[in-house]
């Protein structure tokens, strides 16, 4: 592996910011210094000068990614691209009319408002200085400043606190309600239209979120202080990308790692004592209720024998010049919106409706949470942050320190349901929608969630009843739930809405464990080791399903010429997803039909031996001959697409900034591939990466503070004409490390240029 370490041709001295005279006396100041690959280190004395010079570095890099997301928040995309065009929202593509009544019914602005004024004053500043920020950025910038892709555009505007308020809240809900938008949007009455639009039911394991993170104690290290490896799978595209930052602010806080946008502080990273890095978590924050409707009157249902009428929202989403706005008006229940999904027999009938209840809905505290990690000196600090807050919304936390302790958190705002409850409370149909989310009555007043105390918001779990553990040996996870981030310490059995207990694990979580401890068996963990393991590109089906599967062909007395061919690409395949791999694109398009058969493995899963079951593939007579099927089918759908068998994965899986092709290595996290990427077909032929691996992190401690190697594989900026739109992707293609600058002495001789000091 390499490490860039590129200086400046004449190094500046950092400055920081309450020593400038310039700066003294401004409501608003900051200094922002660039190093490697455009890292902005944003200096300030106060909190409202962090957001400041956060929100101005951001906007320099992605104004027009931000411009668009407050548009979106705010419900104005149908006026500004059209009601029937699409974007993302959160992780999946959504109708723009379906989103602005999502963002303009269920974001309830003046019971935020009222929160925010609740909020610690250190976020409330924080959260005025990003406003401050960007709008400085729109006047410093001007038109002729303004990105190619968005200027002059009418939707590029000054923003306020509601667009700060608005754009948090969706934050939280990017895995609950979110997801349900266009369900959540078109619900009406029967006797309504039948929705024009596409509504679906997401699946969570397809939600495309994803991660790994691992946190390796003393006990694992050669420092004996910990480690963190931290890997998470984000989209290349969209708001959901992270951005690299380092602040400096006061009380001592400095903190370096990612944000998305609209953060005002690193939410990913380390300090001088303690990395963390987050996953998704299988847990569900959110339940959902079906309603028993009032005969007399569907907008009206029954609690507890007695009739009570729905919230009636009507909201006006403005359209195109010259076009009439669109009003709809929503119905809500005391357990939340009603929803529909037709197509799986989610309707809002005569006798029943179904509503969602999510339990980041309204959740302000995680701001909060996050620089309360920032600031923690060991993972104890991190853990009671994350469990007196309660305001991590859906994801764990993993961490490691300089004292050689490692962390993993699956403490989250979760409703709390019991396994007791969510028994007693089902309902004849509950077992349908178990792979999404649990069911309950809600004809009765007693399957509203238990209230606990202590909890900050009546209704959530208490973070007593949920996952934390702290070891010398190391933690980690790749998704699945609490039950196993060691395999030598499965958790004991918690309520199911926090996860599936004894239950077979993803290729991936398998891969994960299998490779970890190979890693540690050999001898204990330093930085060089960890940056083999991160980029290893190695894929556990492959190992477990390509010898049987040549041994089908060679133990043939006749092959078909489509299998034949198969067959001699797979034999050739090193098994492993690097640019150079030849037979990676084969096996990849074969798995995805063979993972689909049944009967797939010979040996069953077993709960007492969770990283090697089931396992064994299934060859013979017809599921031998399945498997065979399942290859030439392969074959024909990479001769159609024009993809040599044996073509090298780079050549296949690449990413283009402007004429310029990059390979980029890591192939599927469904084929037990640690550096995942997901890819899909490019309009330039092969495929281009769309989620994956994105701000990879090595953290380590010193006697000096922290030892950093990161890369960020789709780069800075999302400004085709910035010179740090592709060159991370550049380093990520070619396996090279970035030795992140944190003492000023580092940034100092690592600068690009002089710092930028901002102030009104």
């Amino acid at each position: 592996m390499k490490r860039i370490s590129v200086l400046a041709a004449a190094a500046v001295t950092l400055v920081v910011a309450p020593a400038s005279e310039a700066l003294a006396g401004k409501p608003y100041a900051a200094t922002i210094t660039r190093t490697t690959f455009g890292i902005p280190h944003i200096q300030a004395r106060d909190w409202r000068g962090v957001g400041y010079g956060v929100a101005y570095a951001y906007a320099e890099d992605n104004l027009c990614l931000l411009a668009e997301e407050f548009t979106t928040v705010a419900g104005e995309r149908s006026r500004h691209f059209g009601a029937q065009a699409k974007a993302v929202l959160g992780f999946e593509e959504v109708d723009n009319l379906s989103s602005d009544v999502f963002f303009r019914a269920v974001i309830d602005l003046p019971n935020l408002r009222e929160g925010a004024k609740t909020l610690s004053p250190r976020v409330q500043d924080l959260m005025a200085g990003y406003v401050a920020g960007y709008n400085r950025f729109l006047k410093d910038a001007g038109t002729d400043g303004t990105p190619a892709e968005c200027r002059g555009k009418a939707w590029v505007r000054p923003i306020t606190i509601d667009d700060m308020l608005r754009l948090n809240e969706k934050q939280m809900l990017l895995a609950s309600s979110l997801n349900l938008a266009p369900a959540i949007a078109n619900a009406a009455p029967p006797g309504n239209p039948v929705p024009k639009v596409a509504i679906s039911l997401p699946d969570p394991k397809e939600l495309g979120i994803g991660s790994n993170g691992w946190a390796f104690g003393g006990d694992s290290t050669v420092s004996g202080r910990g480690i963190l490896i931290g890997n998470p799978h984000f989209p290349w595209k969209g708001p959901s990308r992270f951005w690299q930052m380092h602040v400096k602010g006061p009380d001592g806080y400095d903190v370096m790692g990612v944000g998305l946008a609209g953060t005002p502080m690193p939410t990913l990273g380390f300090n001088k004592d303690v990395a963390w890095t987050h996953t998704v978590t299988e847990a569900r924050h959110f339940t959902l209720y079906q309603l028993a409707l009032d005969p007399a009157d569907p907008t009206r249902y029954m609690i507890d024998g007695n009739s009570e009428a729905m919230t009636a929202q009507t909201v006006t989403v403005p359209m195109p010049e010259g076009q009439a706005p669109v009003t709809r008006t929503l119905y809500s229940s005391r357990f939340g919106p009603v929803f529909i999904v037709p197509a799986r027999g989610i309707a809002w009938t005569a006798q029943s409706a179904f509503a969602l209840k999510d339990a980041n809905r309204g959740n302000q505290r995680g701001i909060e949470t996050w620089l309360r990690i920032g600031e923690a000196k060991n993972v104890g600090e991190v853990r009671a942050a994350v469990s007196e807050t309660l305001g991590i919304p859906w994801v764990n936390t993993i961490a490691a320190d300089r004292y050689g302790d490692a962390l993993h958190a699956d403490v989250t705002a979760v409703p709390n349901v019991s396994a007791q409850k969510a028994k007693t409370c089902a309902t004849p149909i509950a077992g349908l929608f178990a792979e999404f989310a649990i069911l309950l009555d809600g004809s009765k007043a007693a399957c509203d969630w238990d209230v606990a105390s202590g909890t900050p918001v009546p209704g959530l779990m208490p973070a007593s009843d949920q996952a934390a553990t702290v070891v010398k040996s190391w933690l980690t996870n790749s998704n699945d739930s609490y039950w196993v981030s060691n395999p030598a310490i499965p958790h004991r059995e918690l309520s199911p809405i926090l996860g599936k207990y004894a239950t077979a694990r993803s290729l991936r979580t398998r891969s994960n464990f299998t490779e970890t401890t190979a890693l540690l068996a050999a001898r204990k963990l330093d930085h060089a080791r960890a940056q083999g393991f991160a980029f290893a590109n190695k894929s556990l089906a492959a190992d477990m399903a390509v010898e049987p599967l040549v041994g089908l062909c060679s133990g043939a007395a006749i092959l078909a010429e489509p299998v034949a061919r198969g067959c001699v690409a797979l034999t050739g395949w090193d098994r492993r997803f690097e640019a150079s791999s030849r037979g990676a694109a084969l096996f990849r398009v074969f798995w995805a039909k063979a993972a689909r058969l049944p009967g797939l493995w010979q040996v069953p899963f077993d709960p007492a031996d969770p990283v090697n079951t089931p396992g064994t593939l299934a060859i013979d007579g017809a599921k031998g001959e399945k498997l065979l099927a399942a290859l030439a089918e392969a074959v024909d759908e990479l001769d159609k697409a024009g993809i040599a068998l044996d073509a090298p994965w780079g050549e296949v899986q690449r990413m283009m900034a402007g004429n310029e092709a990059i390979a980029i290595h890591g192939g599927p996290g469904t084929l037990g591939v640690l550096n995942m990427q997901e890819s899909r077909p490019a309009p330039w032929g092969g495929l281009m990466p769309v989620h994956g691996t994105s701000y990879i992190q090595i953290v380590g401690f010193d006697k000096k503070g922290p030892v950093a190697d990161a890369i960020l594989s789709y780069s800075q900026s999302t400004n085709p004409a910035s010179p740090h739109a592709a060159d991370q992707t550049r380093a990520y293609s070619a396996k090279e490390w970035h030795r992140l600058p944190f003492s000023a002495k580092a940034i100092a001789a690592e600068a690009i240029g002089k710092p930028k000091r901002i102030a009104e």
